[in-house]
């Protein structure tokens, strides 16, 4: 039986770490999540994800602020594990803690390596546009996602796929990748590969001020933007003086548009609007400041004068 310390926070973890508590020949014997937040309006602490779903499996949950201190150190020493397994826990882990494991520490990172290293790997894979993602078991080092790969999952990401949408894809890969990988070290099939860093690009965490809608960029860039800012940041734009997010978009060939870029045009109840090289995107679904988010018909039911008006 090999044991396994489990470190993860959000959902992406969920499905890893029931794998492993359900697994055959592995033992969580613990799961270190970051410290609960208070979410909403009320600001009620809730467990993170992670810890619910350990708790639910009767693991032992450990939530220190920081894995830096010696406290942390010589708890997790102290369960002697085989493995580290980490996703989306959040935090650097200390050289010292990463040398505790027999096996190593092994990361589950959502891009396909050394393409999208750092903190918002799915996002600006959206956000770029890019066909193909995956996720990329490898070794941690002391770096961001510069360790060794181990083995990689490929999926096609849809034209229309929003980085939520494709982060739920993505967790539910995560245990058969993972299976695999500390299967494939212990018997020794697995071999660690070095990663290229000239072929490294960087995915560090979305700014909401990125979230704003340059409407001089083209239709299909500002529609990958609203899919790679859904369901954070959201992305944004203002009509007559208000913020208006965007969720749902659609970028239209064959379609000219009058004015300058930012200029909504109503044709048959649909809302487009121009952007950069004189292309077309139609917006689909809105929210403006102060309503509910609705379809951009109904949005234009209770704003008929909206054709003409410039979108900042």
């Amino acid at each position: 039986m090999y044991k396994v310390i489990f470190m993860g926070t959000p959902d992406f973890a969920v499905a890893a770490l029931n794998c492993l508590i359900s697994a055959p020949g592995y033992d969580v014997v613990l799961a270190v999540s970051q410290p609960d937040k208070p979410v909403g309006r009320k600001q009620v602490l809730m467990p993170t994800p992670v810890r619910a779903a350990a708790e639910a499996g009767n693991v032992e949950v450990y939530q220190p602020a920081s894995l830096k201190t010696d406290e942390a150190y010589e708890k997790l020493l102290s369960y002697a594990p085989d493995f580290i397994v980490v996703a989306a826990y959040g935090k650097i882990l200390p050289q010292r803690v990463l040398d505790i494991p027999k096996y190593g520490c092994v990361n589950l990172h959502g891009s396909l390596l050394p393409k999208y290293r750092g903190s918002a790997p799915i996002q600006r894979c959206v956000i770029n546009g890019e066909k193909v993602t995956g996720i990329t078991a490898m070794l941690m080092d002391a770096g961001v996602d510069t360790g060794d790969m181990l083995l990689k999952t490929e999926t096609e990401i849809g034209e229309n796929e929003t980085a939520g949408e494709l982060f739920d894809r993505l967790a539910a890969m995560c245990p058969d990748i993972l299976l695999k990988t500390l299967n494939g070290i212990v018997d020794g099939s697995v071999k660690p590969v070095k990663q290229d860093p000239e072929k490294a690009t960087l995915a560090p965490m979305l700014d909401k001020n990125e979230s704003v809608i340059d409407w001089s960029s083209s239709a299909r860039d500002v529609h990958n933007k609203v899919r790679g800012m859904d369901p954070w940041p959201v992305a944004r734009t203002s009509f007559g003086g208000k913020l208006l997010k965007l969720y749902g978009t659609h970028p239209v060939d064959g379609l000219s548009a009058e004015g300058e870029v930012g200029t909504i045009s109503v044709r048959d109840g649909h809302l487009f609007v121009k952007c950069g090289g004189n292309t077309v995107l139609e917006l689909t679904e809105v929210q403006l400041e102060g309503a509910k988010r609705m379809s951009a018909s109904d949005f234009l039911r209770g704003h008929a004068n909206a054709d003409g008006t410039v979108l900042g």
